[in-house]
């Protein structure tokens, strides 16, 4: 099985209905057509870099690369793990996690979108908690980092509520304009300290050593 060589496509997390694994090609497929159906109003961008602004099917191949870029460019202390979230059976988006110099930082950041037709029905928070829980239990971060524009107001209600400070403001460049985002950080000892939904963790410890985390 592939799961023998790279242990990755083994990894399932579980929360409620939702689950969370590395998605095949062929379902990166069906993630790429989702995210092309749309994820935002086409006047508003929540990606620092906007991508879904790319038409079809070029945006649908853009996504397909960077998935592939995330495997053949991971390194034990530098990675990037960009799982496809399944609700209720569904495909519903997309939840990563990465890190750089994991080893010595012990901190990870997250991003993710979901499709239009599963937003607003508590996924995001659910996905979140998920890869929360694998990056402070399964891998022993100290920090977990994520930030999002000031008129991203369903991110922010999603970080405020996992218990995350805030952490400084930065000003990005996006679709010509200059936008401001609020950044945000989570130490594991609040995470540890507060009640979260149980979280199913199937597959982790052949890739503890991948995740520099062994």
């Amino acid at each position: 099985m592939l799961s023998e060589i790279w242990p990755l496509f083994g990894l399932r997390l579980r929360i409620g209905d939702v689950e969370l694994r590395l998605p095949t090609d062929e379902e990166l497929c069906t993630l790429a057509r989702l995210a092309a159906e749309g994820i935002h109003p086409p006047e508003t961008m929540p990606f620092e870099v906007p991508w879904t602004d790319v038409p079809s099917p070029e945006q649908e191949r853009n996504s397909l690369q960077f998935h592939w870029r995330c495997r053949a460019d991971w390194q034990r202390d530098s990675w990037a793990l960009p799982l496809m979230v399944w609700a209720g059976g569904l495909p519903a988006g997309s939840q990563g996690v990465r890190a750089a110099q994991f080893s010595l930082r012990r901190e990870v950041a997250t991003g993710s979108w979901l499709g239009s037709g599963f937003q607003g029905r508590g996924i995001g928070k659910l996905m979140r908690t998920a890869v929360l829980h694998l990056a402070f239990v399964g891998l022993s971060a100290q920090h977990a980092v994520t930030s999002a524009f000031d008129d991203n107001a369903a991110s922010r209600g999603v970080t405020r509520s996992l218990g995350y400070e805030a952490d400084g403001v930065g000003r990005k460049v996006v679709r010509d304009r200059v936008v401001t985002a609020q950044r945000f950080r989570l130490t594991r000892d609040a995470w540890l300290a507060r009640d979260h939904p149980r979280v199913e963790v199937e597959g982790l410890e052949p890739c503890l050593a991948l995740f520099g985390a062994d």
